[in-house]
């Protein structure tokens, strides 16, 4: 991906828990990113394919993704975007670090399929929600984040 079309979408665009489902409407609302991160319990590689057809993607192995294509996927990747610093992980409590201490900006995760965009400490912990099939009466969304002046603000996009 070329430094231009990095910097030509004001957002990013983040997905988890879609357990094998692309809805329509959530690629309607990740459309114009400048890549989509996934964080995990992705579910098959067409989920990956179809979010391509939008948006570069990174993407981190969910506790469900255990087929084999799932096998290169990482567990953590670490992101750097316009100097904000941060880490994609599936399940925020497995992350053995103080995201503070580290200098990181951003923590994304997914698991509880809750969504969630709160700032302690100075880091902005980020989770989508889930994208996936509906789990008890817990709202469908994605997220939008936005990198404004070295600050990250997120958006909890229902879809």
């Amino acid at each position: 991906m070329d430094s231009a079309s990095l910097h030509a979408s004001s957002f990013i665009g983040v997905i988890s828990d879609t357990h094998g489902l692309v809805r329509p409407s959530a690629l309607d609302a990740l459309a114009g990113a400048r890549c989509i991160l996934h964080a995990g319990d992705i579910g098959s590689p067409e989920v990956l394919r179809a979010l391509e057809s939008v948006a570069p993607v990174i993407a981190v192995r969910g506790n469900t993704d255990t087929a084999p294509w799932s096998s290169d996927l990482p567990a953590r990747e670490w992101i750097d975007f316009d100097g904000i610093d941060g880490v994609m992980i599936h399940d925020r409590s497995a992350l053995d670090l103080d995201p503070k201490a580290a200098g990181l900006a951003l923590v994304i995760s997914g698991h509880s399929h809750r969504p969630e965009a709160i700032e302690r400490n100075g880091v902005m912990y980020l989770n989508p929600g889930s994208a996936g099939p509906r789990r008890f009466q817990l709202p469908v969304t994605v997220a939008r984040l936005h990198l404004e002046g070295g600050r990250v603000r997120a958006e909890i996009v229902p879809v």
